[in-house]
């Protein structure tokens, strides 16, 4: 599976620097020089990265072979991607990778089904989103992702557990 770790956009100075929009939680690894990203379109990759550096909270990339602002120029919107294979594993047996979390089924501890883990969003709070049977009429459901209501994650077996409190899975119970 593919993962977006970034987007290329406007080049940066006249060197073949552009800015890259970070989508992932390891920029110092996934963009370090010699890195090798896919890329979405997929003709105008792989991209090996010959130069990094941060200026005013901004990645900026040279990749091998675009070397002139019009070459980057090129660039511009190109998704950078990696295989989910080459993560390494996460030590934590807590954490999780949102790819890993992704397609779960989500049941209640009473074994009711709830839905399908459709995103992870982290604002603050990390959220799962999750669309399916308790989600009545196409309406998502946001679950917090805290150990009190999902107490039980099984990657390899394809489902989530969640212990919610009243009202979270159907806020008209909690009138």
């Amino acid at each position: 599976m593919r993962l977006v770790v970034g987007r290329v956009g406007r080049p940066h100075g006249l060197r073949g620097e552009v800015t890259v929009e970070v989508r992932t939680d390891d920029p110092a690894d996934r963009f370090r020089p010699g890195a090798v990203l896919l890329t979405e379109p997929a003709e105008r990759g792989p991209l090996t990265v010959a130069g990094v550096r941060w200026h005013s909270g901004r990645l900026l990339l040279v990749f091998d072979g675009y070397d002139e602002r019009e070459s980057a120029e090129e660039l511009r919107d190109t998704l950078l991607e990696v295989e989910s294979s080459s993560l390494r594993p996460l030590s934590d047996p807590e954490e999780f990778y949102d790819h890993d979390l992704i397609g779960l089924r989500v049941v209640t501890a009473a074994g009711e089904e709830v839905g399908v883990v459709a995103d992870v969003l982290h604002h603050g709070q990390d959220l799962l989103v999750v669309s399916g049977s308790a989600a009545r009429s196409g309406a998502q459901i946001l679950i917090p992702f805290v150990a009190a209501i999902v107490p039980e994650v099984d990657v390899a077996g394809g489902r989530l557990v969640v212990d919610p409190p009243v009202g979270l899975l159907d806020p008209q119970a909690a009138l």
